[in-house]
């Protein structure tokens, strides 16, 4: 649509300031010049010309032919140019995996934004809460829910926070580990290429990594830190948890007013935190590569994210779905171009997000990087759990 709108723009400017009529113009021009060296024509022979000129003028059916078809060309060479503009020139070689290598190898980008979703928790063991065959939601049958994902709405879990919690024991297993994928983000911040992180994750394995804090944008909030909805006191994540282990508890209250404890996650109903959008702003239009991993894109304004790189930036998703495709139209301005003719810059890879991680390290000659940064977390977790 964007891209229409400029065209348009272009052709009333051109329309206004006479362009349409360049053809005419040059000929005039041609005639004016001839007309000048005709210095030895007689009264008589200009009469004669005047006549001809009459006879040959163009009918009114070929004057609208000739307006249109100039019209045409108008309109492709601006669309072109828009077309030219907007999407800049081609960085991939090739519209795949080894060609998004080849890009970082020769074009060694330093503002890699990574965006990720649920899907590169699955493998820690963490279920994708937004799916219903997950079997999360198999006994919320007492509540009389119309949706199950009714306990994620702010003003049901205020009447009643019990079934979010019953959820919430099943949907974040303890002793968690970050997967192979949190670990290749964490060698893109190792090697300082990283611009930030996006994630629509609350699960908390991002901070597992060693990624630095100011690194990290939660767009979702997370489980790390809940508050009590009335004096505000903060709980961190282990006294969630013990609470939970008590036997009767069905959901936490505060020790000092015994408020509904809600965990600092953007229910639906809540605004996103403002470092989202501040941050969005900030990187986005310095972003040289876009990594996309794990997420269905359907979910906004997270979703919209894709959108806001240049147009010759290129972007990769890895997942076990397509995602985020732009739509049918050859003007659509939104959305992933991969499978789309018009598609420079666009790649898919159909595969689980730590083979996806795998596959492209090994392409960049990081495989044996990254599975240092494996081990080491395994044993930090090692150690974690046999200090407990």
């Amino acid at each position: 649509m964007l891209i229409l709108m400029a065209a348009i723009t272009i052709l009333l400017s051109k329309y206004e300031n006479g362009t349409f009529q360049k053809n005419k113009m040059s000929e005039d021009g041609v005639k004016q010049r001839h007309d000048k060296n005709k210095t030895c024509e007689n009264d008589n022979n200009e009469q004669h010309t005047t006549e001809q000129d009459e006879m040959t003028k163009p009918s009114t059916s070929e004057k609208i032919t000739g307006v249109f078809s100039r019209f045409v060309e108008s309109f492709e060479g601006a669309l072109q140019n828009v077309l030219e503009t907007s999407s800049g020139r081609k960085k991939l070689n090739t519209l795949s995996i080894e060609g998004v290598a080849e890009y970082i190898k020769l074009h060694k980008p330093q503002n890699i934004i990574v965006m990720t979703g649920a899907g590169i928790s699955t493998s820690a063991g963490i279920p994708d809460f937004r799916s219903p065959d997950t079997g999360l939601y198999d006994n919320l049958q007492e509540y009389n829910l119309s949706d199950p994902m009714e306990i994620f709405s702010l003003p049901y879990f205020l009447r009643n926070p019990e079934p979010f919690y019953s959820v919430a024991r099943k949907m974040f297993p303890k002793d968690i580990k970050p997967t192979p994928t949190h670990y290749f983000v964490q060698l893109l911040a190792k090697k300082k290429i990283l611009r930030r992180w996006f994630t629509q994750n609350i699960d908390g394995l991002e901070h597992m990594t060693g990624v630095a804090e100011d690194l990290i944008v939660e767009a979702h909030g997370s489980h790390r830190i809940s508050t009590c909805l009335k004096c505000r006191k903060k709980y961190d994540l282990k006294w969630i948890e013990d609470e939970l282990d008590k036997e009767g508890v069905k959901y936490p209250k505060c020790v000092q007013c015994e408020g509904i404890v809600k965990p600092d996650i953007t229910f639906f109903g809540e605004n996103l935190p403002g470092r989202f959008f501040k941050c969005a702003i900030s990187d986005f239009p310095k972003c040289d590569l876009l990594i996309i991993m794990g997420t269905s894109l359907v979910v906004q304004p997270f979703a919209g994210l894709i959108g806001e790189v240049a147009g010759d930036v290129p972007r990769l998703l890895i997942n076990l779905e397509e995602a985020g495709q732009i739509g049918k139209s050859e003007m659509a301005s939104e959305g992933l171009c991969y499978g789309h003719k018009s598609n420079t810059r666009d790649v898919f890879l159909k595969k689980k997000c730590d083979d996806g991680v795998k596959h492209l390290a090994e392409l960049l000659d990081w495989e044996l990087e990254l599975e240092a940064l494996i081990q080491e977390g395994e044993a930090r977790h090692a150690a974690k759990l046999n200090s407990q």
